[in-house]
């Protein structure tokens, strides 16, 4: 008998403290409570916040190619589902098909995520995965990769991370580097420009984003 599914949507990327380096990605329930945070790493998430943020690489990156790829031989990606958990590990697969054939592919969940993104294809899990790894949290609790939240500076295990209830404002080396929040919309601009040719894509996705907060703002 096949498996009872219920629909995800991204709800966007954390920090995760449960691992030092690594992102927890949201996933949401479709029409309900639950929030699922999956593990991911670095390189993944970042791939993730440029498509979040609709930052144009100037080459393809690997998601972006393989995409390409499938969509060249008339092979589309018809749904993700995250079938399993399993020793906090999340399994997915990916079915394909190209109008004639199906096929049915193993995947990491981050690359199945950001692949599903691209496409938009829907993500589907289990009953039994949204009871044993999901809860419900609130919305605003977490936030992108590279913004800061103020409420939570200082709560890293960190040795060299200095007194808990320290904020960076509190910090003698916090005015060292310009802050771009103090940036004029050109300086952000030129400032997005040159991290995308470094391909530093995560400190871009971070930049444009308080670009268009202070476009927004100007446009009041």
């Amino acid at each position: 008998m096949e498996q009872k599914r219920i629909g995800l949507y991204v709800l966007g990327l954390s920090y995760s403290q449960l691992q030092s380096g690594a992102y927890a990605l949201i996933l949401a329930q479709n029409d309900g409570p639950y929030r699922i945070p999956v593990v991911i790493g670095a390189p993944e998430a970042q791939s993730i916040a440029i498509f979040l943020e609709n930052i144009h690489t100037p080459r393809p990156l690997t998601h972006d190619l393989f995409v390409s790829f499938a969509h060249a031989f008339g092979v589309k990606l018809k749904d993700v589902f995250i079938y399993r958990f399993e020793d906090g590990i999340f399994s997915s697969e990916l079915t394909f098909s190209d109008g004639n054939r199906t096929v049915v592919i193993d995947a990491r969940t981050s690359d199945a995520i950001a692949l599903a993104l691209r496409t938009h294809t829907p993500i589907f899990t289990t009953p039994d995965i949204i009871e044993r790894a999901g809860f419900i949290i609130d919305d605003n609790e977490f936030t992108r990769p590279g913004e800061f939240d103020p409420d939570t500076a200082g709560e890293s295990e960190d040795e060299d991370a200095g007194d808990p209830g320290e904020t960076y404002a509190d910090r003698d080396d916090y005015h060292t580097e310009p802050r771009p929040e103090n940036f004029t919309v050109e300086e952000l601009e030129r400032t997005l420009a040159d991290l995308i040719e470094k391909e530093d894509y995560e400190e871009a996705a971070r930049i444009n984003e308080i670009l268009q907060k202070k476009k927004d703002q100007e446009n009041k």
